[in-house]
């Protein structure tokens, strides 16, 4: 596993986490900051089942299921910023993070793909 995806996934979940607490106290907002808690941190817990996974096959769904909640997590951050639960400058701060996290888990998912057809050639 690459670990700079373990690295910006770990730095993302603690970034999602501080946003959640500052929802909750500072904007008395209990339900999307649920919504986006769980979904945020689960991108670096599924990256780090994949470590693990039983098979080829088990590694890319932990890795498309963690792609899967990113995505779910940039809906979350768009709606807080439209909502105007956070401000411009940490909407564009959080969603940088978000988005390199997709690209990171396509170029993976893909890369793994790719070995999974050369050792069935």
């Amino acid at each position: 596993m690459e670990n700079i995806l373990k690295t910006k996934s770990y730095d993302f979940a603690i970034r999602i986490v501080k946003l959640s607490q500052y929802l909750r106290e500072e904007k008395k907002e209990y339900i999307l900051s649920k919504q986006v808690l769980r979904s945020g941190t689960a991108v670096g817990a599924l990256i780090r089942e994949a470590e693990y996974g039983q098979s080829k096959s088990d590694f890319v769904n932990k890795l498309s299921i963690s792609l899967k909640e990113t995505n779910e997590t940039d809906y979350w951050i768009n709606l807080l910023k439209d909502t105007g639960y956070i401000d411009d400058k940490l909407f564009v701060s959080l969603l940088k993070d978000c988005h390199e996290l997709l690209r990171l888990l396509i170029a993976s998912i893909k890369t793994a793909k790719q070995g999974n057809k050369k050792t069935n050639e």
